[in-house]
């Protein structure tokens, strides 16, 4: 086994955090604060264009001590070595993960079974190229002569929410051509993005390494009929591509080989927006943007792998929101971006850390007796102020936040900007302090009114503020989530990249589609049955 077994809550320095915490889990942050006034320096870590200030948490200097000092005990830093060097962490599936090889230099050895994978991901990056520009400019046109205007992204899961996500996080970058995603099953879903498109002028690239993934194919095929009523099929050659490793089946659905990009098993679905997963990216960013992405991943991942743990982003992210989850026992954390663009960014890290850390079997396969995984949640500010930011001022729940600005806007309107920064330094500090008895009542306030407007305050709060938002930057922040769950795997003690429990959902739908379609219902609880029976009735 590549990474080794070691159970957290069974180490001495397990033992050590939770006497500390108990002697600081009642202490107030605002007294550190007034206490050390380099507090917010010892805490703020300054790395290429990262500025991440982690002040505002329920720490003190022995607790990062004691986060290092389990670093040490889980073997991290032979684990972090494992991880780039093509070694086989996914366990359970007989697999390394190397996404992290998707975006490293040219020039870099990294083996899988003793062969360099650098050759074939070099070799996939300039098909993407080749193929981006050809779209763009305008020289590989539709089958009526006419240049593309529109791109259709068709996959799930990790093949629409990561290029979903980036598209959506850099349309200030786009081009002319304009992108769509779809990815539910849901018929209405599918056709509602058709009623905008023109037929002459859409490419559609179908994502799916196997080729066979139900909610992918059904729209597929639906795409591929719906383009039918208009063209030939030899024009679907022109006008559909493909990433995926089932040859056979995307040349059986009219796809020509050369349009046919490559997937490999040592990439999880969830992290592969770096490959050719990430084709729809380059088409509608062009392709010296998706390469600029990739860098800043890059920079991450030397940052993540060379630098010691004090200053070191992803490492420390991951342990504030062990120490959360497994000893102030937070279920979930929040990530709020002051930026619109990143408006899908929380929905992208739902799948990236829920599907990763989201497991109860530990890597001995045996069950574990404590907390793993977390709940993530968010939405941009200030949107998400006017709504869910009562809970986290004054509910009963502990919510730890983590809150991504930018010090420059990019379309330069510096009056909104400063409006924008001052509310997202305004959420943490208020989170910070709180409100008190006192502070209420020398506001005027009434007597019986005084205890609605206390805060309690001590609500924890990560400040990630990058210079502004690139392609470069965003890259680095995927790649800084993306460590952070490796960590928390890692101390958790839990294989991140397997993703078992999404399987038997799928089976079980293949049986039941196939009672829909024939009529017979077997053997199901008396729950199931009963809907079925409904479905059939009023459908």
């Amino acid at each position: 086994m590549a990474l080794q077994s070691i159970n957290p809550t069974e180490t001495k320095t397990w033992a050590k955090l939770k006497v500390h915490f108990e002697t600081i889990k009642d202490q107030h942050m605002k007294t550190w604060f007034a206490e050390n006034p380099g507090r917010a320096d010892e805490f703020t870590i300054q790395w290429d264009d990262f500025y991440v200030d982690f002040s505002k948490n329920r720490i003190n200097s022995e607790t990062m001590t004691l986060f290092k000092e389990l670093a040490e005990e889980l073997q991290l830093k032979d684990a972090i070595s494992k991880y780039f060097e093509g070694d086989v962490i996914n366990h359970t599936e007989g697999r390394a993960v190397l996404h992290t090889a998707l975006r490293a230099p040219e020039d870099t050895n990294v083996l899988v079974d003793g062969e360099n994978v650098m050759p074939e991901i070099y070799k996939a990056k300039t098909l993407i190229k080749n193929f981006s520009e050809a779209i763009i400019n305008g020289t590989k046109k539709g089958y009526t002569n006419k240049a593309f205007t529109d791109i259709v992204n068709i996959g799930i899961g990790g093949s629409d929410l990561g290029p979903a996500m980036v598209v959506d996080s850099l349309a200030f970058y786009g081009n002319h051509l304009t992108p769509h995603f779809v990815s539910n099953v849901d018929g209405d879903h599918v056709n509602e993005v058709l009623k905008t498109l023109n037929p002459e002028t859409t490419l559609f690239v179908i994502v799916s390494k196997t080729f066979t993934t139900q909610e992918t194919l059904s729209n597929a095929n639906t795409i591929r009929e719906w383009f039918l009523n208009y063209a030939t099929q030899d024009d679907v050659a022109k006008h559909f591509v493909a990433v995926s490793t089932n040859t056979a089946k995307v040349q059986a659905f009219g796809i020509e080989p050369s349009n046919i990009f490559p997937m490999w098993d040592w990439v999880g679905g969830r992290f592969s927006l770096w490959s050719a997963v990430g084709l729809s990216i380059s088409l509608s960013v062009g392709y010296e943007n998706f390469e600029a992405l990739l860098e800043g991943a890059h920079k991450m991942d030397t940052h993540f792998k060379e630098e010691e743990f004090e200053t070191n982003i992803p490492t420390v992210l991951a342990f504030l929101s062990i120490w959360y989850n497994n000893f102030f026992k937070a279920e979930s954390e929040a990530v709020i971006p002051y930026t619109q663009y990143l408006n899908q960014f929380a929905t992208y890290l739902q799948q990236a850390i829920m599907e990763s850390n989201g497991k109860s079997i530990d890597r001995s396969g045996k069950q574990v007796d404590y907390q793993t995984g977390n709940l993530v949640w968010g939405e941009p500010g200030t949107n998400s102020q006017h709504a869910f930011f009562q809970l986290i001022h004054q509910g009963t729940k502990l919510i730890p936040a983590d809150f991504i600005g930018f010090t420059k806007s990019l379309h330069g309107n510096k009056d909104h900007q400063d409006k924008l920064i001052s509310n997202f330094f305004a959420q943490t500090e208020a989170l910070l302090n709180g409100k008190t008895e006192a502070e209420v009542q020398t506001e005027g306030t009434s007597a019986e009114i005084v205890p609605f407007k206390v805060f309690e305050g001590n609500k924890p709060t990560n400040t990630i503020f990058i210079k502004q938002l690139t392609p470069e930057s965003l890259g680095k922040l995927i790649a800084m989530y993306e460590h952070k769950i490796f960590v928390q795997g890692v101390v958790w003690n839990v294989f991140s990249y397997d993703q078992f429990g999404v399987e038997l959902g799928k089976q079980l739908a293949t049986k039941i589609l196939d009672e829909i379609n024939t009529g017979s219902v077997t053997n199901h609880d008396a729950s199931t049955i009963n809907l079925l029976r409904h479905y059939k009735k009023n459908s």
